[in-house]
């Protein structure tokens, strides 16, 4: 569904130029969840940006669906590190944007996300603003808008990154029930390795910057995937192979 090829990407800044991606090659098929890891400052929301068409690349092409769409805008659900939910906003109206920037009556974008309240777990919290929802509540209503979005594409830039550590497992047991539900392609930026292995069909491990492609690791743990998935000889296998590759990406 989405395939990026050759992507070379340079910031300029005060007449600088800093190259940022160089010759990355990302592919995601219908359906599968596929994750970016890479040290600090590689690239790693460049690619996304690139991806959503935020942000057109020196070289290379972005396809999706086999339609060059590089440096073309489009509805993508994209979703940043932070939630941004509108402080002046109930969860409800953040939710429904979306579907009212479609061009959806009020009543009926309210009924749709009154429906799924229940499936992100913010039933009773409609009413509530940002302030007084919980991290956890507040990425899950952003992801809610996220999914809103009419788009098979889900872009998401270290959504629980600000979490505590429990609540960080809670959404990723939580994200893992709402992708198996709706099946949406998902790339998937982390730095966390435990949470790549834990979530994804696919691995890509970049290089400091310029990020390069340093591999890449299908991850073959059997769904639906639990708690005690983390604690298996396979998944540990997999950390090995990822962190060994991380040391190379990094020092060489």
């Amino acid at each position: 569904m989405l395939n990026l090829q050759n992507i070379d990407a340079t910031y300029i800044s005060a007449d600088q130029k800093l190259p940022v991606l160089k010759n990355i090659s990302i592919t995601a098929a219908e359906g599968e969840f596929v994750s970016v890891i890479g040290p600090s400052g590689s690239g790693k929301s460049t690619i996304l940006r690139i991806a959503a068409g935020l942000l057109k690349p020196d070289s290379g092409s972005v396809f999706e669906n086999g339609i060059d769409m590089t440096g073309k805008t489009r509805l993508v659900g994209y979703m940043p590190q932070q939630d941004l939910l509108f402080p002046w906003k109930t969860l409800l109206e953040n939710a429904a944007l979306p579907l009212l920037a479609a061009g959806i009556s009020k009543k009926e974008a309210y009924k749709r996300v009154e429906e799924l309240l229940p499936v992100f777990g913010l039933v009773g919290f409609a009413a509530y603003y940002p302030d007084q929802l919980s991290g956890g509540m507040r990425q899950r209503g952003a992801l809610l808008r996220t999914i809103l979005i009419d788009s098979k594409l889900l872009l998401l830039d270290e959504p629980f990154a600000a979490l505590d550590a429990l609540t960080r497992i809670t959404m990723q047991e939580w994200l893992l029930r709402i992708w198996e539900k709706f099946r949406r392609t998902v790339l998937f930026v982390t730095h966390s390795i435990d949470e790549a292995i834990y979530l994804s069909d696919r691995i890509y491990v970049i290089t400091q910057r310029p990020g390069e492609n340093a591999m890449e690791q299908k991850i073959g743990l059997p769904r639906p995937r639990s708690k005690k998935t983390v604690t298996s000889a396979e998944f540990a296998l997999y950390k090995g192979i990822l962190l060994s590759s991380l040391g190379q990406a990094n020092f060489e």
